[in-house]
């Protein structure tokens, strides 16, 4: 699948070096949603942890966390990251979303961020009760520069990532869906700030890093001009204004 083969190229999903602020104008956070739905004795399944920095940061304290991604690199770093940390009762371990090895009726909680998921084998693994918090990139996120390009992550879709995951979901037998577009205005400070951004991200798809000659990263072809006439047209106080379309999904099986 591209989009799998896309996120196993990537090595650094750290975006801590990269100077913007954002303004989120929608009341929907994933992390304090989690904190409601778990105590001290939940087991939680992360999907799409990237290098774990979220899970050690963000999650609350439970009884277990398996957390997981389709590539290795990112879960090699992930279990170094937990080194780092000194925290316990947190596994990271590589899994591919579409073809889950999880237990059935296991967790109460699954939390996916920003990752290809089957929402059926989700709702296996979820014990009866149990709560999936989903947060994903939408069909209109950076709407402007993928016109521009006339490119992108879900350009040609026909219908909305959103709708699609949503009855995907319901179809699946879950209980209580509940669809929240959330909409961020993001500002960077420099061009090589967005770049960067683009680097890491499949915001225009084709647009990823490349490894070579031992860690040496290089940019793909990308249109120079246009990333120029995108700034002009979106340079504020601020910094480059980048408008953001994700959309937070809670369910109950």
């Amino acid at each position: 699948m591209k989009e799998l083969d896309f996120y196993d190229k990537i090595k650094n999903w750290d975006f801590s070096s990269i100077n913007y602020i954002e303004d989120s104008l929608t009341n929907w956070d994933l992390y304090e949603i989690l904190k409601a739905k778990t105590t001290e004795e939940s087991i939680v399944l992360d999907l799409g942890t990237g290098g774990g920095e979220k899970v050690l940061k963000y999650f609350p304290k439970v009884r277990k966390i398996i957390a997981t991604d389709f590539s290795e690199a990112m879960i090699n770093t992930a279990k170094k990251n937990l080194k780092a940390s000194g925290k316990k009762d947190i596994e990271f371990r590589q899994m591919n979303n579409l073809d889950m090895n999880t237990p059935n009726d296991y967790f109460d909680v699954v939390v996916a961020r920003h990752t290809c998921i089957d929402a059926k084998q989700i709702y296996k693994t979820l014990k009866k009760g149990g709560c999936l918090i989903l947060r994903g990139v939408d069909k209109l996120d950076c709407w402007s520069l993928k016109t521009l390009f006339g490119k992108g992550q879900a350009y040609t879709d026909t219908l909305p990532i959103s709708v699609v995951d949503y009855e995907n979901i319901v179809k699946a037998g879950f209980k209580k869906v509940e669809l929240v577009p959330i909409h961020v205005r993001e500002y960077y400070k420099t061009k090589e700030d967005l770049l960067a951004l683009l680097l890491k991200t499949p915001i225009l798809e084709n647009f990823s890093e490349l490894e070579e000659n031992n860690n040496l990263i290089k940019f793909n072809s990308i249109d120079n001009e246009l990333i120029d006439k995108y700034i002009s047209e979106n340079q504020t106080e601020q910094g480059i204004l980048l408008i953001r379309r994700y959309y937070g999904i809670t369910a109950i099986k």
